[in-house]
């Protein structure tokens, strides 16, 4: 028989070919991402430290691949300690070329949707869990197959998944069921779930039902999977109710082995704290009610078009086609093409820019439209003939031209950032005295009543609230934010009006101070329930925020 070297050897050169003869958009449709060998070797050696040395194990991998765990568990294990060893792979592409591969191992291939298997008796669950499940986005799931894997996952481990779920949540959930009691589980997963609302439903799971050992997460600019931009994490568990006044592990950087931080974080922290990532840059959550952007913003999404090269138009387009300006109104070009940090106006109050720009938002019906501006009619008509009047977003308004609401922001915040861009600022507050709205590459701040009476009484508190705006510093704002593989940061309206604003609320006078209620809890919407029927609750809808 082939030493476990070779045999590794003739895996990578298998999975290579395999990928090759796969459309790449393909593989990422189906989230097909394949393990590196040297972080399935340090997950199997970790994984043999929880264990023990010389543990009989029972080995599942739900997303077998070609099998780069079950490789690295045949080097780091004995082979006499592996009692079993099973591996699922829905798609035959890869899955026939694996059982062909560990034939004579004593690997069991099979060729099947895990979602879709039954659990093992309790004397054949398995004691050791190790998997990179597939990254599909939960708009890749049909509503079908996601109300399926909502009610399956609920039977096996007791927590309604939240609808934004990706497909890597459900393999978790349900996993349980093959877990047995005291058995390590090992996953390699999109750090998101620390940050996204659609998470907690993940944390729940990993803070009541079992263990939470330890969380690794790679370091955002060291991407993990070549083909993928996401920012990965290993997550470690033990089947079992953790104990009273149970800390996590927490590390990040480096290697799962030697990572570059490493910190204790206790359960109630976490349980209060919607933000993971800020682990093991901090050791514990501190609440506290002092005031927040939110408290004195509403903070909006920019201008989501449909379509922002049919809608979004130069002046000198407009011009040459001749198309009524009064159906136009003047927007923000992309960040990049605004070099100062604040915009000036002209005297009709359309910004002062060299890239001027014009979305088109018109409420007239089309009748009024052919009737009024001829030339506008055979733009709307270019329009439905390219397919943009059915597109999502349009095929939903009335008229399918008319955009939704955004009027101009004073302030308005880049939506997405660097950490190690070279404003040495990740985002950027942009103060707009301009009539200009903005397209959803920007967040858009707009003072409430008590802040805008404030305003109003004082012309010069603007600015002090724009410089106090771009004070705040970069570490606060990338610590509210979620971060994706390549060190790329983004805001979401909720997690910029999460930040602290101490510094704005020092600016105001009594009667602009904000009346703070109560945070609820983390979990308050997703704690299993029993009903009298002894039946677990409905799963969750497709909450806010992705």
């Amino acid at each position: 028989m082939q030493s476990t070297a070779d045999m590794e050897q003739r895996r990578v050169a298998l999975q290579a070919d395999l990928d090759a003869a796969r459309d790449r958009a393909e593989r990422n449709r189906l989230g097909q991402f394949a393990t590196p060998s040297q972080l399935a070797g340090d997950m199997l050696s970790h994984a043999r430290t929880l264990l023990g040395k010389h543990a009989k194990v029972r080995f599942l991998d739900p997303a077998l691949g070609t099998g780069t765990f079950y490789s690295a568990l045949l080097d780091v294990f004995s082979k006499n300690n592996v009692e079993s060893a099973v591996g699922y792979e829905i798609d035959p592409h890869y899955g026939r070329a694996a059982a062909g591969l560990w034939r004579a191992t004593g690997l069991e291939v099979r060729l099947e949707d895990f979602t879709l298997a039954c659990p093992p008796e309790t004397s054949e669950q398995f004691n050791l869990l190790i998997c990179n499940p597939p990254y599909v986005r939960h708009h890749h799931i049909a509503s079908a197959d996601k109300q399926r894997l909502q009610a399956r996952t609920r039977l096996a481990c007791g927590v309604g998944m939240n609808g934004l779920a990706g497909l890597y949540c459900y393999f978790l959930g349900m996993s349980h069921a093959w877990l047995a009691d005291r058995g390590v589980a090992g996953w390699l997963i999109p750090s998101e779930f620390m940050d996204v609302n659609y998470g907690a439903s993940v944390k729940c799971y990993l803070l009541d039902s079992v263990t939470l050992l330890h969380i690794h997460r790679f370091d955002p600019h060291e991407v993990q999977f070549g083909d993928a931009l996401v920012s990965s994490a290993v997550v470690w568990f033990r089947k079992e109710k953790p104990p009273f006044n149970h800390t996590v592990r927490f590390t990040y950087g480096g290697s799962l082995q030697h990572p570059t931080l490493d910190r204790r974080a206790p359960v109630s922290s976490l349980r209060r704290d919607p933000k993971w990532t800020r682990y093991p840059m901090t050791g514990q959550y501190h609440e506290t009610h002092a005031p927040v952007l939110a408290d004195f913003f509403k903070i909006q999404r920019g201008l989501a078009t449909g379509n922002n090269k049919y809608f979004i138009l130069s002046s000198e387009e407009i011009k040459r086609r001749k198309l009524p300006m009064p159906a136009f109104r003047p927007i923000l070009p992309s960040p990049r093409y605004i070099a100062d940090d604040e915009i000036a106006a002209d005297d009709e109050g359309k910004p002062v820019l060299e890239r001027r720009l014009f979305v088109l938002d018109c409420r007239l019906a089309e009748a009024e439209v052919e009737r009024r501006y001829p030339t506008l009619w055979s733009y709307l008509a270019e329009g439905k003939a390219q397919g943009v009047a059915a597109r999502y977003l349009c095929r939903r308004r009335t008229p399918w031209y008319r955009q939704e609401t955004r009027p101009a922001a004073p302030f308005v915040c880049t939506y997405l950032g660097r950490s190690n861009t070279a404003r040495a600022r990740p985002f950027r507050f942009i103060l707009n005295n301009s009539q200009a709205t903005a397209a959803n590459v920007y967040l858009m701040l707009y003072p409430k009543r008590s802040l805008d009476t404030a305003m109003s009484q004082d012309a010069a508190l603007k600015r002090r609230l724009w410089k106090a705006l771009n004070n705040i510093r970069p570490q606060v704002m990338l610590g509210e934010g979620r971060v994706y593989g390549g060190g790329l940061y983004k805001l979401e309206p909720k997690e910029l009006g999460n930040i602290l604003a101490t510094a704005i609320a020092a600016l105001l006078p009594d009667s602009a101070q904000p009346r703070r209620e109560k945070r609820p809890d983390l979990f308050e919407d997703h704690i299993p329930r029993k009903n009298p029927s002894g039946l677990s609750p409905p799963p969750l809808g497709e909450g806010e925020g992705s």
